[in-house]
């Protein structure tokens, strides 16, 4: 059993870090960015008072779909849009792994609204991480009237159906690129794909 763990992890952890870099080609970025819209249009819709989050947070992380297995190992992956007032002002991606009982896999979509300045400033340089312990609210109607933001930061998900039960979200680390991205703008870690 050992055996097939190893060579598990080894895939799992490859599937999670990635080679690529955040920012999608550009022959992707209209259709990420078009995803990302409809998701948000959909979140609204299943929940009008999350539109509170959208017109008053500093930006949101917006992925449109979420990538997540495992079989005693597993991980979670996905790329997304970075907004500041409605605005895309980047691209980001999200790796997450995981040990323990599991098994099967799913796909779903995650909201991440940072409340303030200094947390989107945070997300924007990769430093940010959601701690071990951090859950996500399961978008339904009403969700977001008695959802709070802990740390400046406040995490919704939502599967293919609109519903999802409360998913662990602790341990996702996140990656940022610039939306007008040069060779100059870029962190050595973002030209080569970290």
């Amino acid at each position: 059993m050992k055996r097939m763990l190893c060579p598990l992890a080894g895939l799992c952890l490859m599937m999670m870090v990635g080679c690529g870099s955040v920012t999608p080609a550009a022959a992707d970025r209209p259709g990420l960015e078009a995803d990302a819209r409809r998701t948000v249009a959909l979140a609204i819709k299943l929940d009008p008072t999350l539109k509170a989050f959208f017109d008053n947070s500093a930006g949101y992380a917006v992925f449109p779909s979420i990538g997540k297995g495992g079989i005693g190992v597993g991980g979670a992956h996905g790329r997304g849009v970075v907004f500041q007032k409605g605005r895309l002002v980047g691209y980001c991606d999200m790796t997450q792994a995981s040990i323990g009982l599991q098994l099967g896999g799913q796909s779903f979509s995650e909201l991440i609204f940072l409340e303030t300045a200094p947390a989107l400033q945070r997300f924007k340089t990769g430093e940010f991480t959601v701690s071990a312990q951090a859950t996500a609210v399961a978008l339904k109607s009403g969700a977001g009237a008695n959802a709070a933001y802990s740390d400046a930061v406040a995490v919704f998900t939502l599967d293919e159906s609109g519903l999802m039960g409360e998913a662990a979200v602790g341990g996702q680390r996140f990656r940022y690129a610039p939306a007008e991205v040069g060779p100059a703008s870029l962190t050595p870690e973002q030209r080569t794909g970290w």
